[in-house]
């Protein structure tokens, strides 16, 4: 996973995506018709990472402070068929679960994070 153009080796249990459609407006005439302006469509994403036993402590919490930097956005690069795709999107439900302490350190789990996207990836010619 890249964000901001840093590479996280993380494996990757999830990633959903779906193409939300963003109208500037859709109404019904009195008969009944749909009239809409559609500004385009969005590709967000909902990501669910592996656990920390499986990476180093340093690079899981490098990654989960890039999650909840401040910052109103980023980019990512996900996969996208034969190839990646990158964008602009900020995040939002991140969180993860602790799974165990064992010899005074935290082994994390199920970290997930949801991408929405800052302009649509398609648009109406």
């Amino acid at each position: 996973m890249i964000v901001d153009g840093i590479t996280y080796d993380i494996p990757v249990v999830s990633l959903k995506r779906t193409g939300d459609f963003l109208d500037k407006y859709a109404k019904r005439t009195e008969d009944g018709v749909l009239h809409r302006k559609l500004i385009g469509v969005y590709y967000n994403y909902s990501l669910q990472l592996g656990s920390s036993r499986t990476v180093s402590a340093p690079v899981y919490q490098a990654l989960w402070d890039k999650l909840t930097e401040p910052v109103e956005f980023h980019t990512v690069v996900v996969p996208d068929s034969d190839r990646t795709y990158t964008f602009t999107a900020y995040f939002s439900n991140v969180g993860d679960e602790l799974k165990k302490q064992k010899d005074n350190r935290n082994y994390w789990q199920n970290l997930t994070v949801d991408f929405t996207a800052q302009s649509p990836a398609r648009t109406p010619s």
